[in-house]
């Protein structure tokens, strides 16, 4: 059956979820709409890592209702499938395989995931390398790159899935301050596309310049939710104004 695009793409309902005695999210609900960008935001330890981890199934959830594309997601074999299938996902460290060349690193999920011949993965890897600007560097090792350049490696090797949904997880902070622009450009220029993006980061200007929504995440749950403009300018919450004021401020 296929996916209603009116529909939300995401659905996270009451969502919980435990390390040991540790409630990293506390009775989280939010839903996201096809194409939609939103940013979660919050400090560290807040719970927005483990909760776009939980959007993709590398973390399980105990309590509550996780839908993408309206699957609901479970141990099951099928709705890890479809997971996979729709939703990539950008990690703070690369995750790149370093024996492997880059153009390897980008068409190995296609051949083996998707099926698709080796000239048929290749031209798909260049043509998301050409997307990330750097088509030159498809027969180097990703240790011979810079760390923004193997950031945006990561990303081209997520598009090569052709996902519906990427979720980033704090994509520049284990980078250089000189390398993070060109890590954005390349999600500004994605964001513009349509893509679905649900983004972790404490890059503000980029928010505020991409996201149609923001969420602002303490103590495992979801504080305040806002389109973009209000959040910055009228944010509801005294917890959620201490925290612009800290990193606005900085």
């Amino acid at each position: 059956m296929p996916f209603d695009d009116s529909a939300p793409i995401i659905e996270i309902k009451n969502v919980s979820k435990y390390f040991g005695d540790f409630k990293a999210l506390a009775d989280v609900s939010l839903e996201i709409s096809s194409g939609e960008r939103v940013v979660i935001c919050g400090p560290s330890g807040s719970g927005k890592s483990t909760l776009i981890r939980c959007v993709n199934r590398l973390e399980s959830h105990e309590e509550g209702h996780v839908f993408v594309s309206g699957t609901e997601l479970t141990d099951a074999r099928a709705s890890l499938m479809k997971v996979r299938s729709d939703v990539g996902m950008v990690f703070q460290q690369f995750n790149l395989f370093p024996h492997l060349k880059v153009i390897d690193n980008l068409t190995l999920g296609p051949r083996r995931a998707l099926g698709l011949s080796e000239e048929a993965a290749r031209a798909r890897a260049m043509e998301y390398l050409e997307r990330v600007q750097i088509p030159e560097q498809a027969e180097k090792y990703p240790l011979q790159l810079s760390g923004g350049q193997q950031q945006r490696v990561a990303i081209a090797r997520s598009l090569c899935m052709e996902p519906r949904i990427l979720l980033f997880d704090e994509p520049t902070s284990a980078l250089d301050p000189e390398m993070i622009n060109e890590v954005l450009d390349v999600m500004v220029e994605l964001a513009g596309s349509g893509m679905t993006m649900v983004v972790v980061t404490h890059e503000m200007g980029f928010a505020r310049r991409v996201a149609d929504r923001m969420v602002f995440m303490d103590g495992g749950e979801i504080v305040e939710v806002a389109e973009t403009e209000a959040f910055f300018t009228a944010p509801k919450s005294r917890r959620c104004r201490a925290f612009l004021d800290k990193i606005l401020n900085h």
